[in-house]
């Protein structure tokens, strides 16, 4: 079956989206377009992880009702996604009550496979990672690696907890011969290191006590409710049916690709594979996982005060500039420091100047004569397909600009706006087809930027408002 199922990491709804959310969104929606156009079946996926003890903290914060908050809060990230042209094709909420069907469902497997047990628990425990950790799992200060400045939390209670240390050996296989495939490789050996250093088992319920009877209830024990992470990486399935749609699930799992952040790889490299290999369901086939935005040198924080809105950077800019400076200027596989200054002089350079000027330049000239645009049936250029396939959206978003520099440079040369009418037109025929080959490569990473080139460049060509006004 020509079908291709793509999963956005379910981001907490505890506060609103910042930039690194902006950029996850776009990357995941490339491949998504990628695989459009190549024909495929395509459905891509996100949600809510509204089912978390930082949601209903939050809530509590605010004196605002639990379902209230997250309402609010997770319609803030689907808005994100649609200013950035992003389409997600299911929106799945934690609260919904076919995914609350859908995670009992789970733990009833896994329960009958002799995995979930109930015993007493002493540890530290983070809200922000919504799990318990060791001492030696912490840096040098005791805290959190991921969320460092918060204190962890002693916690004491009874709560369920999966047998992750019986699945060692299973994961370790599945990982080295890639029949769960994480890219890049120096993730893939990180999580072979971890897991050889002995896996124990972990927390896959909170007290009602505790979570304030908020979340997906535990079947047969009223007293707790399943939560993170056993509860949030089934929004992967129960957003495609599983538990309340059979047809839908089994049409659209496993997963072709998680697309990740490297702070949750253990729970997606470790614990979900282990979990469905409990369950016994399909793994999904390949984890994506990409690096972090650091601001002006350092990690986003709301202590420091350097979290970036995106909505206003969209407001200020328009999705398609963000879109690009995300792509074309990180690495996916290296952290990337994020600066609005950055991105502006990017935005003249590459697009006013760059894309922008070529595109009115070579349209100006065919107003001139009246030329008439031919068909152009071109498809994603091969370098294009062959590094979008690898998650290198860096490589290759640079083949368009390398085209669209060189074009410039023959316009340059060749002064096409010397030649008579006659020879203009024929020169031009080259100069469109160029332009309508660089407008169809643009359609994964420049959705709307993409159509209006290919909406100029048909028919009888003319002038237009700029793509990219400058900015000062």
């Amino acid at each position: 079956m020509n079908k291709f199922y793509i999963t956005n990491a379910i981001p907490y709804v505890n506060a609103a989206p910042h930039v690194g959310h902006a950029l996850e969104f776009v990357q995941s929606d490339t491949i998504a377009r990628y695989h459009r156009l190549k024909g495929e079946d395509v459905l891509l996926l996100c949600g809510g992880d509204e089912n978390a003890l930082k949601n209903v903290q939050a809530a509590q914060e605010e004196d605002v009702p639990i379902q209230e908050f997250v309402d609010r809060n997770t319609n803030s990230f689907y808005e994100l996604s649609k200013k950035l042209n992003v389409q997600f094709d299911v929106w799945q909420k934690g609260s919904d009550q076919n995914h609350y069907l859908s995670s009992q469902k789970l733990w009833e497997l896994c329960s009958k496979n002799g995995d979930i047990y109930k015993r007493a628990y002493r540890g530290l425990y983070c809200v922000g990672c919504e799990a318990f950790y060791n001492k030696e799992d912490l840096d040098e200060k005791g805290e959190c690696l991921e969320h460092p400045g918060k204190k962890l939390e002693e916690v004491e209670e009874e709560n369920y907890f999966f047998k992750l240390s019986r699945y060692q050996d299973k994961l370790l296989k599945l990982i080295e011969s890639d029949e769960y495939k994480i890219i890049p490789e120096f993730r893939k050996n990180e999580m072979l290191s971890f897991i050889k250093s002995g896996l124990q088992d972990f927390s896959v319920s909170r007290t009602n006590e505790r979570a304030k009877n908020w979340g997906v209830p535990v079947s047969k024990d009223d007293s707790q409710r399943i939560y993170v992470w056993f509860d949030a990486l089934n929004i992967y399935q129960s957003g495609i049916g599983f538990g309340w749609d059979d047809a839908k699930y089994k049409k659209w799992w496993p997963a072709d690709v998680h697309v990740i952040g490297k702070g949750i790889i253990r729970f997606h490299a470790i614990y979900w594979p282990a979990i469905l290999l409990s369950s016994g369901l399909k793994l999904p086939k390949t984890l994506f996982v990409h690096e972090y935005f650091t601001v002006n040198g350092q990690k986003m924080s709301k202590t420091i005060g350097n979290v970036i809105d995106p909505i206003e950077l969209i407001e200020k800019h328009g999705a398609d500039p963000l879109r690009y400076y995300f792509l074309a200027k990180f690495s996916p596989f290296q952290d990337g420091d994020f600066s609005e200054d950055k991105f502006k002089e990017v935005y003249n350079a590459d697009l006013a100047n760059g894309l922008g000027n070529l595109v009115a330049r070579v349209a100006r000239l065919c107003e001139k004569v009246k030329h008439q645009a031919k068909e152009n049936k071109e498809e994603l250029n091969k370098d294009v397909q062959e590094k979008l396939s690898e998650y290198k959206f860096n490589e290759a978003i640079s083949f368009v600009w390398n085209r669209i520099a060189e074009i410039d440079k023959k316009i340059n040369k060749e002064e096409p706006w010397k030649l008579a009418d006659e020879d203009l037109k024929k020169t031009l025929e080259v100069y469109v087809s160029d332009i309508q080959t660089i407008g169809t490569n643009l359609k994964p990473f420049l959705p709307e930027t993409a159509e209006k080139i290919l909406k100029q460049f048909s028919g009888k060509i003319k002038s237009a408002a700029p793509l990219f006004p400058r900015q000062n």
